[in-house]
């Protein structure tokens, strides 16, 4: 029998080299590479501490999830209570939690998204989502557009431009992938075959890229043409990051199904879910078992989810969002204008800013250096020469300046090492 090992203490250095032995050891490596090679410790509000106590303005935020920022007083004072009153709940039971965190979601997200399934992870919503429309339409097409990022799941990686996924074989089948922003390939591609058209409305890890509003209408005017469902996936754009509560309200157009991620419990929990129409909700009421989920709806979690959504409306996250990303993303260009040699544009919406480097090497070197000036960023997972700036939607007009000044510092360093 393998004996269990004992728990003991060590260096940084010491934990790094056991994690290679358990995980991917490029896996490791690529954290170091990346200059987050440290061990997170404690975390509050905009920052994160390191082991040793050295902070970092976290503008990683685990993709977008701690829009409140990290362990928020509120939520965390939520959970806390909760642990003593309640458990994960039977999840195919109703429960108060779930009834109620529904009600809320329903009247939070604009429009006529008011009904909804939860779940665990941006893939298995989009996975749900994509059984509900190839039941409710009786068709199996999916279309997708270049660039996006779904997930992980059987569904959403197939949707998803993910460097490698050839190495696993042949994925869902019926997975068409167009130009996002090519209105003459969505009026090719669309048919009475097509059960949905799925896209990220804008692209984080992408470049934050993002399609004229005439293209929105227009895509919308052909699903509704053809009978095809238009799924919008904001799980990195929701909840506020880019001005509004849903980068959709941007556009004038309203999705048949929204994904909205873990940034509706602030990272605090794992929950997500998938919203959608009354409509959509009759295959439901035919078909009730089509998706199952254990820790869906989990009782826990939809008490920190309710509390976040209080937080929220309270807050109103977005202005600040607007407001300081408006005069942030000013900022960065200026910046970047001085840095030509190795930056080449900057991108985005509200507090959702893309930096777009030379090449992959640069964006690396940028995240290494970036992490010596206490800034934590990442590189993007489609476009690789990017790196993201996604922090707590509630920094203070000092982070926003704190923020710009790491990246002119760290831009300044890597030219003296260039």
């Amino acid at each position: 029998m393998k004996k269990a090992t004992t728990e003991k203490k060590g260096t940084v250095d010491d934990l790094f080299k056991a994690a290679e032995g358990v995980f991917s050891r490029s896996y490791v490596q690529m954290i170091r590479e990346r200059g987050h090679g440290f061990l997170e410790g404690r975390c509050e509000g905009s920052f994160v501490y390191d082991a040793e106590g050295k902070s970092y303005l976290d503008c990683y935020t685990s993709g977008g999830a701690f829009n409140l920022g990290r362990r928020n007083p509120v939520l965390v004072g939520r959970f806390k209570k909760a642990l003593y009153e309640t458990d994960q709940g039977n999840f195919v039971m109703l429960s108060e939690e779930k009834a109620r965190l529904a009600q809320k979601i329903a009247g939070f997200v604009p429009g006529n998204l008011e009904c909804l399934l939860f779940g665990v992870s941006r893939g298995e919503s989009m996975e749900a989502a994509c059984k509900l429309v190839r039941g409710f339409t009786g068709r199996s097409m999916l279309i997708t557009v270049d660039g996006g990022c779904y997930g992980e799941t059987g569904f959403a990686l197939s949707l998803s431009e993910r460097p490698g996924k050839e190495q696993f074989g042949d994925l869902i089948p019926d997975v068409k992938t167009i130009p996002f922003g090519d209105i003459d390939a969505a009026k090719k591609a669309l048919s009475f075959r097509t059960a949905a058209l799925v896209m990220e409305p804008i692209q984080a890890e992408n470049h934050c890229s993002e399609a004229g509003a005439d293209y929105y209408r227009a895509v919308r005017a052909l699903c509704d043409q053809y009978g095809v469902k238009l799924i919008f996936d904001e799980t990195q754009s929701g909840f506020g990051r880019t001005g509004k509560k849903f980068y959709f309200e941007h556009t004038g157009v309203e999705p048949d199904i929204l994904i909205i991620g873990e940034a509706i419990t602030s990272g605090l929990f794992p929950m997500t879910a998938m919203v959608f129409t009354p409509e959509l909700k009759a295959f439901f009421d035919e078909h009730p078992l089509i998706h199952l989920c254990t820790f869906g709806g989990h009782d826990l979690g939809c008490r920190v989810a309710m509390a976040a959504i209080d937080e929220y409306e309270l807050k109103m996250p977005w202005d600040n969002a607007r407001d300081l990303g408006e005069n942030l993303l000013e900022d960065l260009r200026k910046i970047a204008a001085g840095h030509k040699e190795i930056i080449v544009s900057v991108s985005g919406k509200g507090l959702l800013i893309s930096l777009k480097f030379a090449n992959e090497n640069a964006a690396g070197a940028f995240c290494r250096k970036a992490s010596e000036s206490g800034l934590l960023v990442n590189t993007g997972r489609v476009d690789a020469s990017t790196v993201l700036i996604r922090p707590s939607l509630l920094i203070t007009a000092e982070d926003a300046r704190q923020i710009a000044g790491a990246v002119a510092e760290t831009l300044e360093n890597l030219k003296k090492t260039a």
